[in-house]
C-alpha cells in the first residue's frame, strides 16, 4: 500500500496487491513508485501519480500474458518492451504511454543494458488530427457554460440574501423563514444540513435523513432542496472551469490549481477591481509561474467572471479555509451522504466532470483541450502558458482556421511591402540630357499630368516628390543639388524626433539613396564636390519650407 500526498495536501493510496502479475514484479514497481511519491521524488501532485498508476495496471496485463511473463523487474528484456510500444496505438495518446512509461523505468539499476536502449528510443511523432472549434460550436459551448453556471450564480446569491437577512436579525424566532435561515447558516459553516439518525435493523447500518419538518421548510430532502443552496455541483463547477478556458485560455491542471484571486491593493474604488491571479503551469522538473493582474470594469469584461465565481465559491471556500485547507477557486461540493468529520468539497476538474457536465447541458461532446486551442490560436492569437515556438509549431501550423486567417494578412503585408518598396526607389528618370521644364532638383517632361494632382492643374506637390514621379528626369547637372539635399537629410536625421523624421524625411532620404547607387559612388561623391553656393541656399530654403519660385 502505497500513500501519496502531495503539496495540495491531496492524497490518494495505491494498493499494488490488487496489481496482476507474479509478486516479485509487483514488488519491485511499488518500490520504485513509492520512490517517486515520496517527498522530493519528483511527483509534486496525485495528478503525476494517478496516471501512471492505471499505466502500470495496463502494463502488467500486458506482461502477464507474455511466454514467459518476467518474475521480476530485471527479467524485463528488450523484447518485451518493444512488444509492448507495438501494442499501443500510433497516436498521441499511444505516444505519450510510451514516453511516460519509459521515463518511470529506465533508469532503474535493475533493468538490463539492452532493455534501457530499447526503452530510451525515440517515437515516431504524430501529427495532430485535433482542430479547433468552429466559431458556431465553440459559441454553442460557452453559451451552454453560461447557462449552466448563471443558474447555480443565482440560486446561491438568492439563498445567500436570505441568510444574511437571518444573520442580521430580520426575521422572527419560530418561523419557517427563520428556520429556514437557521438551517443555511448551518450549511454555511459546517457543508451539511444537521441529519437525523434513524437506526437500522439487525444486521443494516444507520442511516442519515433530513429530519421531517427541516426538510418540509427546505421544500425536501434532495440535493436540490438542502446542499445545492449554497454550494456548486460538479458539472456546474466543470461549466465554470470551462468558461475560464474559453475566457483565459487555461488548462485543467493550472485552473484546478488556481488560488483564490485577490484584489490588488491600488484597485481603485470607481467600481474597478483588479484581481491579481496567479497561474502556475506544471513542466517536468519544475513549475511555470505567472501572475497577470485582471481587471472587472463591467459585465463585460473579463475580470467579471473571477468576480462572480468567487461569490459562487465563497462559501465552500470559507468552509474549507475554517478547517485549514487551502483557499482554492473551483471547489464543489460532493454528491451522497457525507459523514460527520469529513471533508463535504471536492477541488478542481477531475476525470469525467467535463463529460458530465456537457452530458446534462445537452451538448454532442465537448473537449477542454480543443477550446483552449481554439481561444488561444483562433481568439487571443498569442501563447497561452507556453513559447512562442511551441504556440507556433504545435498549435498555429497545423490549424486550418489559422491558415484562413492568416492569408489576408499576409496579402495585407505583401502589398504593404510593396507600397513601402516603391516609395523608397527612385521613379524619375536618369538622362543624360535634361528634357522638359526645369524645376528645383531636377526637369519636368509634364506639368500638368503630375501622379499627384488630378484634374489636369498645374502640380503644386512638394519638391520631396520628385524622385517618386514618373515625369521627372535626372541630368548630370542637377546631381550636385541633389547630393547636397541628401547631406542635409541626413544631417536632419541626427537633430530632429525620431518618429517626426521618419514620417517626413525618411522616404525621400531613401529614394536618394537608391539614386546614389544607381549612378554609383563614385559620380555621386564627384557631384558632392561640385555644389555650389545658390545650390545650398535653395537647398535650405526648400527645407525650411522658404522657397519662393
Amino acid at each position: 500500500m502505497i500513500r501519496h500526498q502531495d503539496r495540495q495536501d491531496r492524497v490518494v493510496t495505491y494498493d499494488f496487491g490488487r496489481l496482476p502479475g507474479p509478486l516479485g514484479l509487483r514488488r519491485d514497481l511499488a518500490a520504485r513508485f513509492a520512490a517517486r511519491c515520496a517527498p522530493g521524488g519528483g511527483w509534486e501532485s496525485v495528478e503525476s501519480s494517478r496516471p501512471l498508476w492505471y499505466l502500470l495496471r495496463t502494463f502488467m496485463l500486458f506482461l502477464s500474458d507474455q511466454d514467459p511473463a518476467p518474475a521480476n523487474l530485471a527479467e524485463v528484456s528488450a523484447g518485451h518492451w518493444n512488444a509492448w510500444r507495438l501494442s499501443r496505438t500510433n497516436t498521441v495518446l499511444g505516444n505519450k504511454e510510451i514516453s511516460v512509461l519509459g521515463g518511470f523505468l529506465r533508469s532503474d539499476p535493475r533493468l538490463s543494458t539492452a532493455t534501457k536502449e530499447a526503452i530510451a528510443r525515440r517515437t515516431a511523432r504524430v501529427d495532430v488530427a485535433e482542430r479547433a472549434y468552429s466559431p458556431q460550436e465553440f459559441d454553442a459551448i460557452r453559451l451552454a457554460a453560461r447557462r449552466t453556471f448563471r443558474t447555480a450564480l443565482l440560486r446561491i446569491r438568492e439563498n445567500t440574501a436570505t441568510l444574511q437577512a437571518w444573520r442580521d436579525g430580520h426575521h422572527q424566532p419560530g418561523t419557517d423563514t427563520f428556520l429556514l435561515g437557521e438551517l443555511l447558516d448551518s450549511l454555511a459553516r459546517t457543508g451539511n444540513i444537521p441529519l437525523q439518525q434513524r437506526k437500522a435493523g439487525s444486521g443494516q447500518s444507520d442511516a442519515w435523513r433530513v429530519p421531517l419538518h427541516h426538510a418540509r421548510v427546505l421544500g425536501g430532502s434532495a440535493a436540490q432542496h438542502t446542499w445545492q443552496r449554497l454550494f456548486l455541483t460538479g458539472p456546474e463547477a466543470a461549466a465554470l472551469g470551462m468558461l475560464f478556458t474559453t475566457e483565459f485560455g487555461l488548462n485543467a491542471t493550472t485552473i484546478s490549481e488556481l488560488a483564490a484571486p485577490r484584489p490588488t491593493p491600488d484597485s481603485s474604488g470607481n467600481g474597478v477591481v483588479v484581481y491579481r491571479v496567479e497561474l502556475v503551469k506544471r513542466r517536468r522538473g519544475h513549475n511555470q509561474e505567472e501572475i497577470r493582474n485582471i481587471a472587472d470594469t463591467g459585465a463585460a469584461s473579463p475580470g467579471r467572471l473571477i468576480t462572480e465565481a468567487l461569490e459562487a465559491t465563497a462559501h465552500a471556500r470559507a468552509c474549507r479555509t475554517e478547517a485549514g485547507g487551502k483557499d482554492r477557486l473551483l471547489l464543489w461540493h460532493r454528491t451522497g451522504t457525507i459523514r460527520r468529520g469529513t471533508d463535504p468539497f471536492n477541488e478542481g476538474l477531475r476525470q469525467g466532470l467535463i463529460k458530465d457536465w456537457y452530458t446534462e447541458a445537452g451538448l454532442p461532446g465537448a473537449s477542454m483541450r480543443r477550446v483552449r486551442k481554439t481561444v488561444n490560436v483562433v481568439h487571443r492569437r498569442e501563447p497561452g502558458q507556453n513559447s512562442q515556438d511551441v504556440h507556433d509549431r504545435v498549435y498555429v501550423l497545423p490549424e486550418p482556421q489559422a491558415h484562413a486567417a492568416a492569408m489576408p494578412v499576409i496579402a495585407e503585408g505583401a502589398t504593404d511591402a510593396l507600397d513601402a518598396a516603391r516609395r523608397t526607389v527612385v521613379q524619375a528618370r536618369l538622362s543624360d540630357a535634361a528634357p522638359g521644364t526645369e524645376v528645383v532638383t531636377n526637369s519636368c517632361t509634364d506639368l500638368h499630368s503630375s501622379p499627384f494632382e488630378t484634374g489636369g492643374s498645374p502640380c503644386t506637390a512638394s519638391f520631396l516628390l520628385c524622385t517618386a514621379c514618373p515625369n521627372a528626369r535626372v541630368a548630370p547637372h542637377h546631381h550636385p543639388r541633389l547630393t547636397y539635399l541628401h547631406q542635409v537629410l541626413q544631417g536632419l536625421r541626427g537633430t530632429l524626433d525620431p518618429q517626426l523624421w521618419e514620417a517626413e524625411w525618411s522616404e525621400a532620404y531613401a529614394r536618394l539613396s537608391d539614386l546614389r547607387h544607381r549612378i554609383g559612388p563614385g559620380v555621386w561623391e564627384d557631384a558632392s564636390t561640385a555644389v555650389t553656393e545658390p545650390d545650398r541656399v535653395i537647398i535650405h530654403q526648400l527645407v525650411n519650407g522658404h522657397y519662393d519660385s
